[in-house]
């Protein structure tokens, strides 16, 4: 399989992966043949990459943290109660739900059990989903990245659950600003800008006197814009005086929110947002935190087409844990453009005059 932009589908390709909807359901299913039409649905839904299917990388395997069938319950107990937030704050003071905790604590047992089975050592998201509502599927997004690195930093079992609840609920306060702000296809205005932020807050007082829910996942939604210098939000508080597990949420959630297609811009690929990242290492982001992140993360992911110094052009077809940024590459086209017969792979962990000098959103 192959992941390629959207924009360089041609009708006849079919589909290699599934594409799910904002409840987690299938949209359209592996092997589904392309047509104009539905490209131009999937362009309308936020869909920007695919992946198609390509004989000379069928055997490329793509790893999922959750099963569909966890990431479908998932999606769906995020969207009721954060739709259920979103109803109340049309309407009145929040009532709250006092089953909160319990349902999405045992729904975060279930995760972290699934994981376990996960390369601890390799961040990587691979499911394509519509961006009808970005809250619901970030957030679930935010709760797996952190879940994998908080793997990577030696995490115990409790301190990942605990982790997990403050990166699945981190954005709840955001079910209290007005979704014309909250989905406003262009720039904010200072005023909107100043609301925007308050979600932090909105947040904190979500969640602090919930049953189940402890006072550190709510500090979660709280703190998780502050930034390592003090120029964060809501409080400026900085250094370790913002507490570990959102030092960490700042991280992921940055990443996650750079590589998702919005409505106001396109996503940027893993490789860009890592290098965004990694330069406010210390001064913005925990030196350590972002180093484990960027050692970990799969800024190339499998399917991925790229073009090496040499020349040559191929797809990313297994990934190095111990050096992510240097994948093996499978050759397809050779330093002439010449489409090749006899494929061979190139491992840039074992080549290291080799580098990746473009990707596929640029061949």
């Amino acid at each position: 399989m192959r992941l390629i932009p959207l924009k360089y589908c041609k009708p006849g390709m079919r589909l290699a992966k599934n594409i799910y909807n904002e409840e987690g359901l299938v949209l359209l299913g592996q092997h589904v043949e392309l047509t104009t039409t539905i490209i131009q649905r999937l362009k309308r839904l936020g869909i920007y990459r695919v992946y198609i299917e390509d004989a000379r990388t069928e055997d490329i395997e793509l790893k999922e943290p959750l099963s569909d069938e966890l990431r479908t319950e998932a999606l769906t107990i995020i969207r009721a109660n954060f739709l259920k937030f979103m109803n109340e704050a049309r309407s009145g003071p929040i009532r709250g739900n006092p089953n909160l905790g319990r349902d999405f604590q045992r729904l975060l047992d279930h995760i972290v059990d699934d994981m376990k089975n996960h390369d601890q050592a390799m961040i990587m998201l691979n499911t394509i989903h519509t961006v009808d509502h970005y809250l619901f599927q970030h957030s679930l997004n935010v709760c797996l990245y952190a879940l994998m690195l908080g793997k990577s930093l030696g995490y115990t079992q409790d301190q990942l659950r605990t982790l997990g609840l403050g990166a699945m609920l981190h954005d709840v306060g955001k079910t209290q600003i007005p979704e014309k702000i909250l989905l406003k296809p262009g720039l904010l205005t200072e005023e909107e800008m100043n609301l925007m932020r308050k979600h932090t807050e909105y947040g904190f007082q979500i969640l602090k006197d919930v049953p189940n829910i402890s006072l550190i996942t709510a500090h979660c939604a709280l703190q998780h814009h502050e930034r390592m210098n003090g120029r964060g939000y809501p409080r400026g508080i900085k250094g370790e005086e913002i507490h570990e597990y959102a030092r960490l949420l700042g991280i992921v959630d940055t990443f996650d929110a750079m590589t998702t297609h919005r409505i106001y811009r396109e996503a940027v690929l893993p490789h860009q947002a890592v290098e965004v990242l990694f330069a406010g290492s210390g001064d913005l982001y925990d030196p350590h935190m972002i180093r484990t992140f960027r050692d970990r993360v799969a800024i190339y992911p499998p399917g991925m087409s790229v073009e090496l110094s040499t020349g040559e052009v191929g797809v990313v077809v297994d990934i190095n844990a111990s050096l992510p940024h240097r994948p093996v590459v499978r050759i397809l086209w050779d330093e002439n453009g010449q489409e090749l017969k006899d494929l061979y792979e190139i491992d840039l962990s074992k080549r290291l005059n080799i580098t990746i000098t473009r990707v596929n959103e640029e061949l």
